[in-house]
């Protein structure tokens, strides 16, 4: 049996205030022409459907339309929710579109009961476990404490429990969204601690033949049984290096593994210059990367006039600048406060602005604001010392 495995779209998410709609309507694209294309025999959604659990409407037009589209093609899809869904908004209708082939587990009570799908060599049974609040869940799951990890396995006991009394042979699929031990995070992943510690170990999924993965954006290899699709558009400049993809999952009569990288359309990449302001503006070896959603690190002692601006006559897709700039040589052995022993508040302001830009002083305009800074203050001292 073939299945899709995707996660984390995160319909209606911005990259620094860009509008991601027309990418995410792309990959949707991608993933319906896909799904037709290598004839998969199931769509697995690994939860984040949404960005935030009240999505906008445009997010969730999208979403409708991806679920027409699905079902009209006659692929079954399991979706689940995610840490950043509501998960009863997301299930709301759940039964309705059942019938549709659209299989939403949104619900805990629900994890042991699968969407049972059957191939030449059986069945299969596809268990959706939602993101699981340890807080909202550790009573419905009977465990002491809110962990990660306790909810986690307690809903695994109820899955292998349930297939156990399914007929010999049956294969298993799990879908869940959690960060398990081995995974590498990134900046885009909401955390997800409050509630205990947030890593699992993947021995919490141990006796199914596939358990597809969803809340870490990178697309990675957990074990051969368990993986990561990562989110299919990068979120974050952390994701810049990332090849976005889904997994193409092949299990056969005796449940074993084969998986496969489609990758998924790239809008626009993301590329991270750092250096100073004129090296990014004249390196040539930069040219790659014009067209590009561009983070600059600026590394000049001193910040330059209207960075934004003349990095975008360059680079007009520039979202965000940060600025580190160079230090010079410290005093060796030398304390900061031994260096500013003996001097008056001015001298020691100015030594400061020094200090912090890693070697170039105060400009004059700026010296005159310092000075008049200490002015007001010391006139204001002896106003309410008098």
């Amino acid at each position: 049996m073939r299945f899709l495995h995707t996660s984390d779209w995160h319909l209606g998410r911005s990259l620094h205030r860009v509008s991601m709609l027309d990418a995410q309507a792309a990959f949707l694209d991608h993933l319906v022409a896909t799904a037709r294309a290598r004839e998969v025999d199931a769509v697995l959604v690994a939860g984040d459907v949404y960005d935030r659990a009240v999505p906008p409407l445009a997010a969730v037009e999208l979403f409708d339309r991806a679920l027409h589209r699905l079902a009209d093609a006659g692929v079954p899809t399991v979706m689940i929710s995610g840490n950043h869904d509501s998960a009863r908004r997301l299930g709301v209708g759940a039964g309705l579109i059942e019938r549709a082939g659209i299989h939403l587990r949104t619900d805990p009570a629900g994890c042991a009961t699968p969407v049972v799908l059957s191939d030449a060599h059986g069945d299969v049974a596809c268990y959706g476990l939602p993101y699981l609040e340890p807080v909202l869940v550790k009573d419905e799951f009977q465990v002491d404490k809110a962990r990660h990890e306790a909810v986690l396995a307690a809903a695994m006991e109820q899955v292998r429990a349930d297939l156990a009394a399914r007929p010999p042979g049956t294969r298993s699929v799990v879908l869940a969204h959690a960060f398990v031990v081995g995974g590498k995070a990134s900046d885009s992943e909401r955390d997800i601690t409050v509630g205990g510690v947030a890593a699992v170990p993947a021995g919490t999924f141990h006796g199914v033949d596939y358990v597809a993965l969803g809340h870490l954006h990178g697309c990675q290899t957990i074990t051969e049984r368990v993986r990561y699709s990562g989110s299919p558009l990068a979120y974050s400049f952390s994701e810049a290096t990332h090849r976005k993809t889904t997994w193409l999952v092949e299990i056969d009569a005796a449940g074993s593994v084969a998986a496969e990288r489609i990758d998924c359309p790239v809008p626009r990449p993301l590329a991270r210059l750092t250096g100073r302001l004129e090296q990014l503006l004249e390196d040539p070896a930069h040219e790659r990367h014009e067209d590009a959603f561009v983070e600059a690190t600026l590394t000049d002692p001193v910040r330059p006039a209207e960075p934004m601006a003349r990095l975008a006559a360059r680079f007009p897709h520039v979202l965000s600048i940060v600025f580190a700039p160079e230090r010079g040589p410290e005093a060796s052995g030398v304390s900061y406060a031994q260096r500013m022993r003996g001097r008056g508040d001015l001298e020691i302001a100015e030594d400061f602005v020094t200090h912090v830009r890693g070697g170039a002083g105060p400009d004059e305009d700026e010296r005159t604001v310092l000075r008049a800074a200490f002015d007001e203050v010391r006139i204001a001292g002896a106003e309410a010392a008098g």
